[in-house]
């Protein structure tokens, strides 16, 4: 199990490593890094609304829950218990949010703009 202090730990530091990359303008590596950031900020969310000490991280821990198995920020956050009040007060900040995908390490070099990715940072 991956604790909750070290899923923001994580969480926090691959924040930080987006908007260094950013600075240094290599926006494709920020979106991509901030995408986790906020990948695990919603798991550590599913942690405290289900009370969990931590988040499976291995297959034997992940056994009988394989729906939490995933980068989907989408099904996370509706794991999370917090979707109605996300797009509730959040909508335009979560659209920009949720196009986020872990196959974007994949993506072309020079695919996000700086604007899309101060969007994302933000």
């Amino acid at each position: 199990m991956i604790s909750i202090q070290e899923l923001n730990r994580i969480a926090s530091a691959r924040l930080k490593d987006a908007e260094i990359l950013y600075q240094g303008k290599r926006y494709d590596g920020a979106v991509y890094l901030c995408g986790y950031a906020v990948e695990l900020t919603l798991k550590t969310k599913i942690c405290k609304t289900l009370k969990w000490s931590g988040f499976p991280s291995t297959n034997s821990e992940f056994q009988g829950l394989q729906s939490f198995k995933t980068h989907r920020l989408d099904l996370l956050l509706s794991l999370s218990g917090q979707e109605g009040k996300i797009k509730t007060a959040f909508l335009a900040d979560w659209s920009i949010v949720a196009n986020w995908d872990s196959e974007t390490r994949y993506s072309i070099v020079g695919t996000v703009s700086k604007t899309g990715a101060l969007d994302m940072i933000e």
